[in-house]
């Protein structure tokens, strides 16, 4: 921590006390600097705490004033006065002037030298400057786990963590490629500027600036690997960046130039890479080796959440929207068909806000009313279980427009089906619904039994909305309603009879959406 004039008051082996201006104790000390001349004025750059005996204060209150008034408009912090040379106490009117210009004074005991209270600045400036330095290693360690993690948008939300402000990324066709901060508007607007200002000028097309307006203080630095530019890097702070901070932007823009300078082929080849070891997680996890799964993000204890999302037309752009959605979020991820599904393993903690963001996201770009399942969590290597719960959360929406459809939540229903094995399942499927399969299978699209049961008992038995949801006449529904009574030799209006079919009409469909 920054030594100030107040905690230099608290080390003991100096001895300090501060006598005035107790307004200003909070200042940063960047320099201790005796000096004893009337003026000292021109030899002081600011941030330094002034040290004297006393030789040339003046010998009135006026001139101890005038004295403490040059130290303020040079920018000192303070005054640090011995007592125990010409002084045996601090001076009235200096201590008067402190006061009034909220200007710190110390007064300075005759066993302390100057050459001690210099001694411990520089030892707590030394401390602070290994602190920096420590603490930007460790944030290059961060961002570096980040890229591996999460690729740019990782990189980028690392970066805005470690220096508490916003930043974006911008490609030279001023695209966002990526984003973190509430507001980000400015940074975008400074980037693109930048980005503009340089192609017409394409000499200089790598470069950095900086500027500030009443949103902040902005740095905009280039993005490039050899002569190739991939955009531009601002970065917005409440102050301007301190030279650690500086330091660790460029380590950022480094990391961000080689995962933007990947080869197409590299990055497909990680693609394929991702999507045989999400498979191997459902189908084979004791067979899942752990450094690949450390190389996506996960380590073998780590809890994960599945998240399947259904109706997403064709396999191919819809697992290609889903991995945008998921490097724009910046975290580990795993993801892969299951059948005409698309499903996404996540870390457990954030696995429903990013499942709702992910499909809003899918839906929007593939035009389509996805729908998203969410299982519950459980350990990396036993992700197939919370596919399975996934899928049978998927099959249980209603409604493709509304959030993900988490298992947990499914009370009975999950219980009962989401956790059975194919087999218990296929069981179920067949109970009582036979004699339906048969007629069905050998009247073609004029049959319909169990499509008419199926809705029929969602619609919880109301005869006019089920006909409306099938878009048939009532006298038809309560034709096909007596022939299933007729084919069964089941009593529709018994509760027993329902639970039985209903629960068999929701294994199909489960088993349909994990059979694809």
């Amino acid at each position: 921590m920054a030594i100030t004039v107040r905690r230099l008051t608290t080390l003991p082996e100096l001895g300090l006390t501060l006598v005035a201006g107790r307004d200003g104790a909070d200042r940063v000390i960047e320099w201790a600097h005796p000096i004893e001349l009337p003026d000292p004025t021109p030899w002081l750059s600011g941030g330094e705490l002034v040290m004297t005996t006393g030789l040339e204060i003046g010998a009135d209150a006026d001139a101890q004033f005038a004295y403490l008034q040059g130290l303020v408009g040079a920018g000192c912090v303070a005054l640090a006065f011995d007592t125990g040379t010409r002084f045996d106490r601090v001076p009235d009117g200096l201590r008067a002037a402190g006061d009034a210009l909220g200007f710190p004074v110390l007064a300075v005991p005759a066993s302390t030298p100057f050459i001690a209270i210099t001694r411990a600045v520089i030892d707590e400036l030394t401390a602070d400057q290994v602190r920096a330095v420590q603490r930007v290693v460790d944030q290059q360690e961060r961002l570096a786990r980040a890229t591996l993690r999460g690729g740019v948008p990782a990189v980028v939300t690392a970066l805005g963590q470690a220096l508490a402000g916003v930043v974006a990324v911008v490609d030279p066709d001023d695209r966002v490629l990526a984003e973190y901060g509430s507001d980000t508007s400015r940074a975008i607007r400074h980037a693109r500027a930048v980005s503009e200002s340089a192609s017409r000028s394409p000499r200089r097309r790598q470069l950095s600036k900086v500027l500030a307006d009443d949103g902040g203080h902005y740095t905009v630095q280039s993005i490039a690997a050899a002569q190739d530019l991939y955009g531009y890097l601002a970065v917005g702070t409440a102050e301007p960046l301190p030279p650690a901070d500086r330091l660790l932007l460029a380590h950022a823009v480094s990391l961000i130039s080689i995962e933007l300078g990947k080869p197409a082929k590299v990055q497909s080849a990680e693609q394929r890479l991702r999507a045989v070891v999400t498979r191997t997680l459902f189908d084979a996890p004791e067979r899942m080796d752990a450094g690949l799964l450390r190389y996506f993000g996960f380590e073998p204890a780590d809890t994960v959440a599945v998240a399947v999302l259904t109706e997403v037309g064709p396999l191919l752009p819809a697992e290609r929207q889903v991995g945008a959605a998921l490097a724009a979020e910046g975290i580990p991820h795993l993801t892969a068909s299951v059948g005409a599904d698309v499903a996404v393993v996540l870390p457990a903690d954030r696995a429903r806000e990013i499942a709702a963001r992910v499909q809003d996201r899918v839906r929007a770009q593939l035009g389509r009313a996805v729908r998203c399942g969410l299982g519950g969590p459980c350990a990396v290597t036993a992700a197939n279980t919370s596919v399975r719960q996934a899928l049978s959360a998927a099959r249980a929406v209603r409604d493709g427009a509304g959030a993900p459809v988490v298992f947990a939540e499914l009370g009975t229903f999950s219980v009962l089906l989401g956790m059975q094995d194919p087999d218990a399942l296929q069981a179920i499927a067949r109970t009582g619904l036979e004699a339906l399969d048969a007629y069905d299978e050998k009247n073609g699209a004029s049959g319909r039994l169990v499509e008419t049961l199926a809705a029929y008992l969602e619609h919880n038995g109301q005869a006019e909305t089920t006909a409306v949801a099938l878009g048939i006449h009532r006298h038809t529904l309560r034709n096909r309603l007596a022939r299933i009574t007729e084919l069964t030799g089941r009593d529709l209006d018994s509760i027993h009879t329902r639970v039985e079919w209903w629960l068999a009409v929701k294994a199909r469909e489960i088993l349909d959406g994990r059979g694809g």
